[in-house]
């Protein structure tokens, strides 16, 4: 048979066999998918996304200086709350303010640095609150004759109190308590409020026992505030051992 009637032959054989393509030994690899051809046309840019500052600030804040004219601070003490909760310079723009809020010249004035994160309608609503009624309970003080307030009007990040008194805080915290007329103060958050009013050895608040106002002074102890005792429960019992020691020292004054 000629040689090209028998690969013609052998060419159909294979044909009718179902094998109609070539192979070779080389591996090749069938899932292999061509590579995308290059774009012809650029995709226009995006424009820049643009940041926005989140809703609570998490940079230190400082309070707006005060005027030194203090003829504009409330003089009556029913005027007071009005005034924290409208004044621009006490607290950032949009911060959420509690208000104080007992009777005039209670047995005991509660402070506590600023509002607690778990608050609620009012001041001293969260568990810091729940700590205190305990611990008023424990002292056989009632709750409800306490006048509760904070060094500031709102909760801020990061305070820097010894320029927030710089500023005027703590003149204002003075006209509060002078304001307020408490018997006696408990005064939680011993560290911040002691460089509120420019106090220069902040770590030994625990050795003040009164506060100087406008028009005088009040008896007062200076502890951690209600957070680090939520957390340190064991510090309690300290707190309570200088409590009784005021209260030794009051009756002897007496």
């Amino acid at each position: 048979m000629p040689l090209g009637q028998a690969l013609e032959a052998a060419l159909g054989w294979w044909a009718e066999a179902g094998v109609d393509m070539a192979f070779v030994d080389a591996p090749q690899d069938w899932l292999a998918a061509e590579a995308p051809a290059p774009a012809t046309r650029q995709t226009p840019a995006l424009p820049p996304v643009e940041k926005r500052p989140p809703r609570v600030s998490t940079q230190p804040v400082q309070a707006q200086p005060l005027a030194e004219d203090r003829s504009a601070w409330p003089q009556k003490f029913e005027d007071f709350a009005a005034w924290w909760l409208s004044e621009p310079s006490l607290a950032p723009r949009g911060a959420r303010r509690f208000a104080p809020h007992g009777p005039k010249g209670a047995p005991l004035m509660v402070l506590v640095p600023m509002p607690a994160d778990d608050d609620g309608e009012t001041l001293l609503s969260g568990r810091t609150g729940k700590l205190l009624d305990a611990m008023l309970g424990a002292m056989g003080i009632n709750p409800a004759s306490v006048y509760r307030a904070s060094a500031l009007p709102a909760r801020i990040a990061l305070p820097d109190w010894a320029g927030l008194g710089a500023a005027g805080l703590g003149a204002v915290l003075q006209r509060h308590v002078a304001l307020a007329a408490p018997k006696r103060m408990l005064i939680f958050g011993r560290a911040d409020i002691s460089a509120l009013l420019g106090h220069d050895l902040a770590h030994n608040a625990h050795h003040l026992r009164a506060l100087n106002h406008e028009n005088g002074s009040v008896p007062a102890g200076f502890e951690y505030d209600l957070e680090t005792l939520l957390a340190k429960p064991g510090w309690k019992a300290g707190v309570w051992q200088r409590w009784l020691d005021g209260a030794a020292e009051a009756a002897v004054s007496q």
